[in-house]
């Protein structure tokens, strides 16, 4: 049997990157004496009802540690959404900055409602369940997912708006500075982003994935080592189970013609940092068939960065919902399933793996809803399993390993 070769992404997009990405489910602020506090919600259940506890787990750090560890913010449920998450200091303000956070919530929220309409619309039937939560400090989100649904196993929609201090660790990761002997002090930050995952029932329906982010760290422009800066990121990617030509070029030339509005450069080097960044480094392999993927964005004007992320954003429903309405009602086997079922288990390992943003809301404690929402509702794994060479599940598995140029 001949096995499909790995290619392992270059070193050089990976770099290009910052080492962490804050998620949109939490925030992080600092508290003196030192010591961590987390607080984990205990489920306990009877065929009848549903008790949730809440313990608190603290551990005093040591007398010689040089910084306090970070305590994250519980979310308090909403019953209503409200106008905007954002500050009332921020909604007064009439900086160009803030101007920036205002519309790109907007954007983010308007976004949020056409594809969660787009979806049930196709759906037929399901409905989103929605979630609204606040941070006592500031911000928060609207989770929406919808389930078991006639077309979607699974599809989740959020957004988020936070306000936190992130560690001097974390913002020199994220932000190295120029002098590596200047630290700084604990820096506030200011994150907003929409992330969704889409999983439809049928095994020749792909999975789809987008999220788009604004970051801003607030220190004063004085603040040694910790000067005011922001940035954009996201990105869009298919994750088929089989490969259909037609639709793959569909959507990369969707995301193409959104990128080349603003510059030419875009699609190669973002469809290029998606194939590196989703790589499953245990496997040998890609999580799908890319799409584009950026982070730290903030080389050129704000304002077309705004207007290109918004692009991005506002193409993701004709860029996927042509390839479900032809591929929802194909007829399909439990073969078809079960291999479905295998490249969810793929999806699982990256996200739960691999994923910056799971993997620090995990160990953050972040709200853990909004955070695992893009988990299949089902999944497989099998030992040691290899498609058959030639197969429609080989020739899939091979364009995981061997990344191709769609368009």
């Amino acid at each position: 049997m001949l096995t499909p070769r790995a290619t392992a992404p270059s070193s050089s997009s990976s770099s290009s990157s910052p080492s962490i990405a804050l998620p949109f489910s939490y925030s992080v602020t600092l508290r003196s004496p030192p010591s961590f506090s987390l607080r984990l919600p205990l489920v306990s259940r009877t065929p009848s009802t549903k008790t949730v506890k809440s313990s608190t787990l603290r551990t005093q750090a040591s007398s010689s540690s040089s910084s306090p560890s970070p305590m994250i913010e519980k979310e308090i449920p909403e019953g209503e959404k409200p106008p905007t998450f954002l500050r009332d200091t921020d909604e007064s303000a009439s900086n160009s900055t803030n101007s920036v956070r205002a519309r790109f919530e907007k954007m983010i929220r308007e976004v949020q409602d056409a594809v969660c309409s787009a979806i049930e619309t196709v759906d037929g039937g399901g409905k989103f369940k929605e979630d609204v939560w606040s941070r006592p400090g500031g911000g928060g989100g609207i989770s929406r997912v919808l389930q078991d649904g006639a077309v979607w196993e699974k599809a989740g929609v959020n957004v988020s708006v936070v306000y936190g201090v992130m560690p001097p660790d974390a913002y020199r990761a994220a932000k190295p500075t120029e002098n590596g002997d200047v630290k700084p002090g604990p820096v506030p930050f200011f994150a907003a982003g929409i992330s969704s995952v889409l999983h439809p029932k049928n095994p020749f329906a792909p999975t789809l994935h987008f999220n788009y982010r604004y970051f801003e760290t607030d220190a004063p422009k004085d603040a040694p080592g910790a000067p005011r800066q922001w940035w954009f990121g996201g990105g869009t990617d298919l994750t088929p189970a089989y490969i259909f030509e037609e639709d793959v070029k569909h959507f990369h030339l969707v995301q193409k013609a959104a990128c080349d509005k603003f510059n030419s450069d875009f699609y190669p080097q973002f469809k290029k940092w998606c194939d590196d960044y989703f790589f499953v480094k245990h496997r040998g392999e890609r999580r799908g068939l890319g799409g584009i993927f950026f982070d730290d964005l903030n080389a050129y004007d704000q304002e077309m960065l705004l207007s290109f992320v918004t692009e991005c954003a506002n193409s993701v429903i004709p860029a996927y919902i042509p390839i479900i309405e032809r591929r929802k009602d194909m007829p399909f086997t439990d073969r078809h399933k079960a291999w479905q079922q295998l490249r969810r288990g793929r999806y699982v390992e990256f996200n739960l793996v691999y994923d910056r943003g799971t993997t620090f809301g995990l160990k953050t404690g972040g709200r853990i809803e909004s955070i695992l929402v893009s988990l299949p509702l089902t999944a497989r794994w099998e030992y040691d399993h290899q498609p058959e060479e030639g197969s429609d599940e080989w020739k899939l598995l091979d364009a995981c390993i061997n990344p191709k140029e769609w368009i």
